[in-house]
């Protein structure tokens, strides 16, 4: 969300907030209590404003967290369709104790760098689970690929083929289409003449349109965007951060 409109949304949370606790303290004490006079009220609201201007960050905290438990309600409430859907690639550890999530589109820039990262978990963490899924935000071109991807998927059941196609996708300098993915895809050595049929399949909207009701429910907008355990991770933030919100899912710490 731009500052522009973020400042307002929060101002907006701490008013009702605000609201609720001066509600609070006008309430009697006891059935024999007198509630608060309005010069009570206004001191009280004095010392709340004066308190938030000396400490502005108080808003940027509360805010993070406010967003913090809207990503955790938004993820424990899409749980099925974002970690056992069948719409979906699972590489690593099929029963590994945590799992990431990664959204990616064949044309980001961002999403390329960040595919090293994913290869060396892959590598180098056993008990990880990563799931992989279309969500093609860059054009009409994006989609073409992410749709010969889920074609790619159909037919292989391991996702080592899936794999090797989707490293060619991100190796290609260029921007990647249909022409780009097929030929990617035959490379990895799938069977065209089942792909150029599965292209035609209900399954392949059916993933790419889970993909963006998901992204919808989860309020994101761009990629790669990751979900570990239950936490959303906006970018590629790179490797040791990855890490550390693996660690986090593990074993409540940055290192377990």
């Amino acid at each position: 969300m731009p500052n522009n409109q973020l400042i307002p949304s929060v101002l907006r949370s701490i008013s009702v907030a605000g609201a609720a606790i001066l509600f609070i303290f006008s309430l009697p004490q006891s059935a024999s209590a007198q509630a608060i006079s309005s010069k009570q009220r206004t001191e009280i609201e004095k010392i709340v404003k004066e308190y938030l201007l000396a400490n502005p960050e108080i808003l940027q905290e509360a805010y993070t967290e406010l967003e913090k438990r809207r990503h955790l309600a938004a993820v424990q409430s899409n749980a099925k369709a974002l970690f056992e859907s069948s719409h979906q690639v699972v590489l690593g550890n099929p029963k590994g104790d945590v799992t990431m999530v990664e959204f990616f589109d064949y044309n980001c820039g961002f999403c390329k760098r960040a595919v090293a990262d994913m290869l060396e978990l892959l590598k180098t963490d056993p008990k990880l689970r990563i799931v992989l899924k279309e969500f093609p935000v860059l054009g009409e071109a994006s989609v073409e690929a992410a749709r010969v991807a889920v074609a790619v998927r159909m037919q292989d059941s391991t996702g080592e083929k899936y794999l090797d196609f989707h490293r060619k996708m991100f190796d290609n300098r260029g921007a990647n289409n249909k022409t780009q993915a097929l030929a990617a895809a035959k490379a990895a050595g799938l069977d065209m003449s089942r792909l150029e049929k599965d292209l035609a399949s209900d399954e392949v909207k059916a993933t790419i349109d889970e993909s963006y009701k998901l992204v919808d429910a989860l309020g994101m907008s761009g990629t790669p965007t990751y979900v570990v355990g239950t936490e959303i991770v906006v970018g590629a933030v790179g490797l040791a951060a990855l890490k550390e919100k693996i660690n986090t899912a593990r074993c409540g710490k940055i290192a377990c």
